[in-house]
């Protein structure tokens, strides 16, 4: 296996599981746990795990691909992923769970004027979007990855 199709199937791997999560995991968890604040803690627990393989799987590729390193988008892919994760971890998410922490009752249950539950929607919506970003940035890198790949392939002559 090349160095670029290891580190392609490192990234597709990651996006097939954070796929996964918003497609699946999450809407299945609203969907049948008894409560929304019981499928929000599970949500809570997944999401950071998917955060974190958005900044070590770049690290990885980087590693494993010296030649993208010389990538001006794969870099700059690469940066974005780790950077909105990097965010959200250590940024909006403590700030969720303290908002969820100090509401007392669940969020829902919050009056729809209530700034806690105004707070809560956007810290969910930018930890949405920085997760869009990071899926949207580790996919450009699968492209990157892939050309990187078919140009091996193409310039050794031999389809392997």
């Amino acid at each position: 296996m090349t160095r670029p199709l290891a580190g392609a199937l490192l990234v597709a791997l990651w996006l097939g599981a954070a796929l996964l999560t918003v497609t699946v995991v999450a809407p299945g968890a609203f969907a049948v746990l008894p409560t929304r604040a019981m499928a929000g803690d599970m949500v809570g627990r997944v999401l950071p795990v998917v955060f974190a393989g958005a900044i070590v799987v770049p690290a990885l590729v980087f590693w494993l691909v010296p030649s993208v390193r010389r990538s001006v988008p794969a870099l700059s892919a690469g940066a974005l992923s780790m950077l909105s994760s990097v965010v959200a971890l250590a940024v909006v998410n403590p700030r969720i769970a303290a908002v969820r922490f100090v509401a007392v009752v669940p969020i829902d249950q919050l009056s729809p004027g209530d700034p806690r539950r105004a707070l809560f929607g956007l810290l969910h919506f930018i930890s949405v979007a920085l997760l869009g970003a990071a899926i949207l940035a580790l996919g450009a890198l699968l492209v990157t990855l892939a050309r990187a790949t078919v140009s091996r392939v193409q310039s050794s002559g031999v389809a392997r």
